[in-house]
């Protein structure tokens, strides 16, 4: 009996364990469909990318050619094509990560670099006080041999490695923030806010700024955008130490702009009063570099659109992809809003919310004869804007008065009849009740009589009546 007893235990035991927990949905960030969409569908993703980019920033079409690659980019410069070809020799034999392309063999080296700052960001004047000069070379000949150092020995200073690493960007064959964009950054440090008259203000719109630089990074080569993150992280975290480093985003940005984002063979007369602009341009990457490396909302919406509606099993991989589950098309869910996992929600297109916004601005401008000729056409073209909705309820009105109006409108043609009737002055038994009711209606809409017939009947035709 006392087995018997001790072994039922047991077995209950065996039966609880028996039982698994349901299987829990995995989540996936909607930045996942934005990496499909750029992979599996690149035009795709670049229309969607540069429409937004000419939304918020103008572009004429010489810069605009640049940014796209179609046209070489037009710099400032001072070097003869003599010079250039000297420097470039210059670089050709320094071995696989100074004045290299950059490849990502390259950025493994520079990121001991990178991982060895981030752990001495209490050094003074960390970016500014120059390393030794012959440490520096014999750093630099470790890192082109593709060594992997060991700099927590002390054989090197912090100074060192910072110095070393502008080296690396400074004798990049391009800028990291690349030729084709240098343009754009000009253009999205000038964005500022407007005041209630629609005129510009010297206040920096900082929510256009932080969107533009979304879109443009997303445009980078994959190993500009690499590096780019990890450095602008260092330096953000390298700001936020300035209490003991003495170095602010602005101290850290005039160190490395001339590095990152200048052209190249230029000096500093040569960019005139863009050097200010391309300062303050970095200064502010630095200090937003954790909000500029996600994709815009509509961006991920139109991704997660796009791939929701297709067959789970083709790209699921197991995984239960925003929410888990079965994939219902958009168009069945209720109301026929998207929702992704980060809590985007939207039931209409981006196409229609660029537009509101773009009537906002409209409206916002001071009272001019072309403020009206644009209102006029987004009234006439493009739904969805308040004047849209009040042309298309108007014209719903429009369309209810005309049928309860179909006796006025047969006399005014000349129909027998009740026409002979109305021009005698003579009133039948039921048409002073359906007049009556006819007049109700019409006031109920806020008209009279007189603007109905205005509408309806051409000056002539108003008289015979």
């Amino acid at each position: 009996m006392d087995m018997a007893a001790e072994k039922e235990p047991n077995e209950n035991k065996s039966v609880v364990n028996s039982q698994d927990p349901a299987p829990q949905p995995v989540i996936f960030n909607p930045e996942f469909f934005v990496e499909r969409l750029k992979h599996e569908h690149p035009q795709v993703f670049t229309e969607l990318v540069l429409s937004n980019i000419t939304r918020l920033i103008d572009l004429p079409g010489d810069e605009f050619a640049q940014l796209t690659g179609e046209a070489d980019p037009r710099l400032p410069t001072t070097h003869t094509g003599f010079l250039r070809s000297l420097n470039f020799l210059k670089r050709k034999d320094k071995g696989v990560v100074f004045g290299a392309p950059l490849t990502e063999e390259g950025i493994a080296q520079i990121h001991q670099l990178i991982e060895y700052l981030s752990k001495n960001l209490h050094v003074e004047g960390l970016f500014r006080v120059p390393g030794h000069s012959l440490r520096q070379a014999a750093l630099r000949e470790m890192l082109n041999a593709g060594t992997e150092i060991d700099l927590e020995t002390g054989d090197f200073h912090p100074n060192d490695a910072a110095t070393l690493l502008k080296a690396f960007l400074g004798e990049l064959p391009e800028p990291l923030l690349t030729h084709r964009h240098y343009h754009a950054y000009l253009k999205i440090a000038e964005l500022t806010q407007f005041d209630e008259k629609g005129n510009k203000t010297s206040v920096p719109d900082k929510e256009r700024q932080i969107e533009a630089f979304q879109l443009l990074f997303m445009l980078l080569p994959p190993a500009n955008h690499s590096l780019l993150k990890l450095l602008l992280d260092l330096l953000y975290h390298t700001a936020r130490n300035q209490h003991n480093n003495k170095m602010s985003a602005i101290n850290l940005a005039t160190m490395v702009a001339p590095h990152i984002i200048w052209p190249k063979h230029v000096q500093a007369s040569d960019l005139q009063g863009n050097i200010k602009k391309l300062n303050n341009a970095v200064a502010f990457l630095i200090k937003h570099s954790q909000k500029l490396f996600r994709a815009p909302a509509y961006v991920k919406e139109h991704a997660c659109m796009l791939f929701k509606g297709s067959n789970t099993s083709q790209f699921t991989d197991g995984l239960a992809l925003c929410g888990g589950g079965a994939h219902p098309s958009p168009s069945k869910r209720a109301g026929g809003a998207v929702t992704c996992t980060d809590g985007t929600t939207s039931s209409n297109t981006h196409t229609e919310l660029a537009l509101r916004e773009l009537y906002q601005q409209v409206s916002s401008m001071p009272e001019s004869a072309k403020k009206k000729k644009l209102i006029r056409q987004f009234a006439k073209q493009v739904p969805g804007t308040p004047l849209s909705d009040q042309q298309t309820l108007y014209s719903n009105r429009k369309h209810r008065r005309s049928l309860s109006f179909g006796g006025i409108r047969r006399r005014a043609l000349g129909t027998q009849g009740p026409v002979e009737k109305a021009s005698s002055g003579l009133v039948t038994p039921g048409s002073s009740s359906s007049a009556d009711r006819q007049e109700k209606e019409d006031s109920s809409f806020g008209w009279d009589s007189s603007s109905l017939k205005r509408m309806c009947f051409s000056p002539t035709q108003e008289t015979s009546v």
